[in-house]
């Protein structure tokens, strides 16, 4: 007969991939409870937001999560913007999607090559993070940054995108394309991975609907559901791709979901690319916003993100509200690893694709 005993893994433990501690309790090597605990890294973003101004919120929007600035930004500025009753040019709309894909595919390369380290494979490391170098230099070009971008702006983009942008955009999908593959054969073809992503974290789809489970975490568990298809913002409607669903609901069904969104956004980006209309980048927005409610969502990297912005009128809001994707999966935590063994911990949490910057705010 085994004795249950409580093991506690991170904060600095390499599972976790940021601050962050789960508690799991074991009857020998089977989990029997598990405990997440957050918090280590809460900086009163909220709080500061009240006595910033809507334009000196917008980098501070950046540091929410470091692989995905693009995407937070843009949320925020589209919180800002439903408020003064904006409308964006299209040309801004069509450069925001790019860059938003952009950065979605950079934030899933970083996950790939956390996840090769977590499973022992220093080579889908290596690879995932070479190609992910790619991408961030686009960023580099588009706006002078790697990782906290500062590029959208209440009312457009700061810039239009520079000489043969477009040029280079398309020369790094059409390679991506294919080097992704390669990075799948590490993967797929190593029985090793297999055995450690299939069958374990299983979540069903009932389950993964009354966690509150978004983005490719709940799709790899059948639920088939994406802001930018089902309550389009921007110019996605105008984009013809599909929203990778597993039915498989394991850690293995959210890994295929990511990858299958990286051939999606490169798609994306292609389509953008080819109809990208003339015309300004950006209007003149007014410093005040009217008192009221304001709500915008966005399809993040890592699930749907939110904000909630109460204005008083003033320069500054009054009460901006965050719904982080990752504080919502996280909380899964204990049903994800119910029933597995100590060594599946890394490949069923690595899946949920941690960012404790977002979560702890």
């Amino acid at each position: 007969m085994t004795s249950k005993m409580w093991v506690t893994m991170g904060p600095q433990h390499p599972f976790s991939h940021g601050l962050w501690t789960l508690k799991v309790r074991v009857d020998g090597e089977v989990i029997t409870d598990a405990t997440p605990i957050i918090g280590y890294l809460h900086r009163g973003w909220e709080k500061e937001c009240e006595h910033r101004t809507y334009p000196q919120i917008i980098p501070m929007a950046d540091r929410l999560c470091y692989s995905a600035s693009m995407t937070w930004s843009h949320l925020y500025v589209m919180a800002v913007e439903e408020g003064l009753d904006l409308e964006v040019p299209e040309r801004a709309q069509y450069l925001r999607v790019v860059a938003d894909e952009i950065c979605r595919i950079q934030s899933h390369l970083m996950w790939l090559a956390a996840m090769g380290t977590d499973l022992g494979n220093l080579t889908v490391f290596l690879w995932s993070l070479r190609e992910r170098e790619i991408f961030l230099d686009l960023f580099v070009k588009l706006c002078g940054q790697r990782l906290t971008t500062n590029y959208p702006r209440i009312g457009g983009v700061r810039n239009d995108m520079p000489y043969l942008f477009e040029r280079d955009c398309m020369r790094a999908v059409e390679r991506f394309e294919k080097k992704l593959w390669d990075i799948i054969a590490l993967m797929d073809d190593s029985a090793i991975f297999l055995s450690r992503m299939q069958g374990v974290g299983h979540v069903t789809r009932k389950e993964a609907a009354n966690l509150g489970l978004t983005g490719p975490t709940m799709r790899g568990c059948g639920v088939d559901f994406d802001v930018r298809r089902d309550d389009p913002y921007e110019v996605y409607d105008l984009f013809d791709f599909e929203v990778p669903v597993s039915q498989d609901g394991d850690a293995y069904g959210r890994y295929a979901v990511r990858i299958e969104e990286m051939f999606q956004s490169c798609e994306i980006i292609r389509q953008a690319m080819a109809g990208m209309p003339d015309g300004p980048v950006r209007v003149k927005a007014p410093r005040n916003v009217p008192a009221g409610k304001h709500f915008a969502r966005l399809e993040d990297p890592r699930g749907e993100g939110l904000m909630y912005l109460i204005s008083d009128g003033t320069d500054r809001p009054y009460r901006l509200k965050v719904r982080s994707p990752i504080f919502v999966n996280v909380s899964a935590s204990k049903r994800l690893v119910l029933g597995a063994r100590m060594a599946d911990v890394p490949a069923v949490m690595g899946t949920i694709d941690m960012c404790l910057g977002e979560t702890d705010r």
